[in-house]
């Protein structure tokens, strides 16, 4: 069996879906693009997408529901200086690219904007080799992701009596994309998403009262569902199950400002949504960033390094190449406390006067591309977490977060603590429940006093939201010590 080059085999599979079915050629892409390009342009490009999802859900042991889809279509975009003309059509034909690409070519000269050449001939944008260009949801058949359902529900309910319900579900996406641009660069991808989600709820009473809590886990990434092995299973069971225990037991939250320690892996959602947003292109080159001309000022304290890292292998988060043909990059966005540079996608690095990052994402060929995260984290130290709770004379230690707010122009934030303790003269004292973090992000950087040597990445399982659209990112951090942070409770 003869092989052929990655980058050549993600091509292949994207014209036999995308081009082929439709007789379109890159011909055809050309003659789109040179008619967008009529007018006074900076940049154009194509955006087809066939994305084939499938999804089971599981509740009082039973798979109650299943979903399964096929959506494909592309998007049209022109951009002349700030401006962008877009359209969409879930029709891929000759007939309506050749519609989207008239309408969009009526978008008006603006600023800088100048003739943009047209690539006669098509050249291969270079990409990465992070995931098998694979279809996830073939990997297992019904009766094996029915069966994988219940093995989780049955791991769930033997670990403890007092869980009462257990819920789960797994989630598989084939998507396939194929970028083309105004250049006369091409690039596809082919993108394997699954993850495995569990949710219990745990009851028990005391003193004649009866209190519930629930605890969550899960994980997943760019692979096939036979990541899914009993190790890994067990592992998001018992997260799940602890998380549920522990919250049968805590107490209100103290409130006041204190030092807070934050756990490793997931609680760097924090670290995404109040720091890394502040550092998109977008937000910066409008001026709308608390991070906004900061380049090569110190931002943080000595030893706060956090990366974007869209190269890592098989991350929910990585891609081999970003959505406007751009390979995905490591960046180096904050080193040692010294900010060096924002996520850009095309548009903004052009109007930053910058290179692109791989940052250019978008929701699907109904969206346009904008500056957006990957896999966002903070390198570890050399503390370990037993010595920064140690460090901690009284103060909040919290493992897990819900959800949370951040303003970006102030930086301003609020998050909930799904799962904390209370720490007294170093040693934790009591789980606490209702704890929220209040501060702002640029500040908080400034207050870090102790970095763990134990980074770790998330089991995989993020979502992004940005004006309206929805991408999966990773997140990471070790364990982290920040000082004077106000923590709002119930007690």
């Amino acid at each position: 069996m003869i092989s052929r080059e990655p980058t050549i085999e993600r091509l292949a599979i994207a014209r036999s879906l995308l081009l082929q079915p439709f007789d379109l050629t890159e011909a055809t892409l050309a003659k789109a693009l040179a008619t967008i390009a009529t007018h006074r342009i900076d940049d154009a490009d194509l955006y087809f997408q066939y994305t084939r999802s499938e999804g089971w859900s599981l509740e009082e042991g039973i798979v109650k529901s299943g979903s399964f889809g096929i959506d494909q279509g592309v998007g049209v975009r022109a951009v002349a200086g700030e401006k962008t003309a877009f359209a969409y059509s879930d029709d891929i034909s000759e007939a309506a690219l050749m519609d989207a690409a008239r309408t969009v070519r009526t978008i008006a000269a603006a600023g800088q904007a100048g003739k943009v050449k047209v690539g006669r001939r098509a050249s291969i944008a270079p990409s990465r080799v992070l995931y098998a260009p694979m279809d996830p949801i073939a990997t297992l058949d019904s009766a094996q992701k029915v069966a994988l359902l219940e093995k989780v529900e049955r791991l769930a309910r033997s670990r403890d009596p007092r869980i009462v319900q257990v819920m789960a579900g797994l989630a598989g996406e084939y998507d396939v994309v194929l970028v083309a641009r105004a250049d006369g660069t091409i690039a596809a991808d082919v993108r394997p998403l699954v993850r495995l989600s569990v949710t219990v709820i745990a009851e028990q009473t005391k003193d004649g009262v009866v209190r519930r809590e629930s605890g969550n886990g899960g994980g997943g990434g760019r692979f096939g569902f036979g990541y899914f092995q009993q190790d890994v299973i067990e592992s998001y069971v018992d997260h799940a199950v602890n998380a549920a225990l522990t919250n049968l037991d805590s107490r209100p939250a103290k409130a006041g400002e204190m030092s807070v320690v934050l756990g490793p892996g997931w609680p760097g959602v924090l670290l995404h949504e109040a720091i890394g947003h502040g550092l998109e292109g977008d937000f910066n080159r409008k001026g709308a960033s608390a991070f906004t001309g900061r380049v090569g000022q110190r931002v943080a304290a000595k030893g706060v390094t956090v990366l974007d890292d869209g190269t890592l292998p098989d991350r929910r988060g990585s891609l081999n190449v970003d959505d406007e043909g751009n390979a995905s990059q490591r960046n180096v966005l904050i080193e040692d406390g010294i900010l060096k540079g924002y996520i850009q996608d095309s548009m903004n690095a052009r109007l930053m006067k910058v290179a692109p990052t791989g940052n250019g994402r978008r929701e699907s060929y109904a969206a346009v591309p904008m500056p957006r995260m990957t896999n966002t984290y903070m390198l570890g130290g050399d503390k370990t977490k037993e010595e920064i709770l140690a460090g901690l004379k009284r103060g909040l230690y919290a493992t897990n977060f819900g959800g949370g707010q951040v303003d970006i122009t102030s930086g301003k934030f609020v998050f909930s603590a799904s799962e904390a303790f209370w720490v007294e003269n170093g040693k934790i004292q009591y789980p606490v429940k209702g704890a929220t973090l209040i501060g702002n992000g640029p500040d908080a950087l400034t207050r870090v006093s102790a970095i763990g040597n134990d980074m770790k990445l998330d089991t995989g399982v993020g979502v992004c939201g940005k004006e309206g659209q929805s991408v999966p990112v990773g997140v990471g951090q070790p364990t982290l010590r920040i000082d004077r942070l106000t923590v709002g409770g119930t007690a």
